[in-house]
């Protein structure tokens, strides 16, 4: 389990979670973008409960690790999404940044 804090406030998540979280972000940040995460928290009273992060370039978030014994709140499906929502921005910013005559190559003479 880590912290993650955002907004002054201070949630706790499983590892993998806060992990895709950060670099996510990060991928958003680089990107000018911004984007909408909803994932399974345990709170600061305890209780799990949905948390949503807006993330933009101007987001300040931290993840750090703790002690904690606590079972992690199940955030496979959105750990999924920002996977495959990082792995396509990759993919994106590898297609543009293609030698032109990579391209040009492909075409019939």
């Amino acid at each position: 389990m880590k912290h993650v804090k955002y907004a002054e406030k201070s949630v706790l998540v499983g590892d993998d979670a806060a992990d895709t979280l950060m670099d996510y972000a990060r991928v958003l940040a680089s990107e000018g973008s911004a984007d909408t995460v909803t994932l399974r928290v345990v709170s600061p009273d305890g209780n799990i409960v949905d948390a949503s992060f807006l993330l933009t370039p101007s987001t300040e978030l931290m993840v750090e690790s703790t002690n904690s014994q606590l079972e992690e709140p199940d955030n496979w499906e959105p750990v999924q999404e920002m996977r495959d929502r990082i792995a396509s921005s990759r993919s994106t910013v590898v297609a543009e940044t293609e030698p032109p005559w990579l391209l040009e190559s492909t075409e019939e003479i």
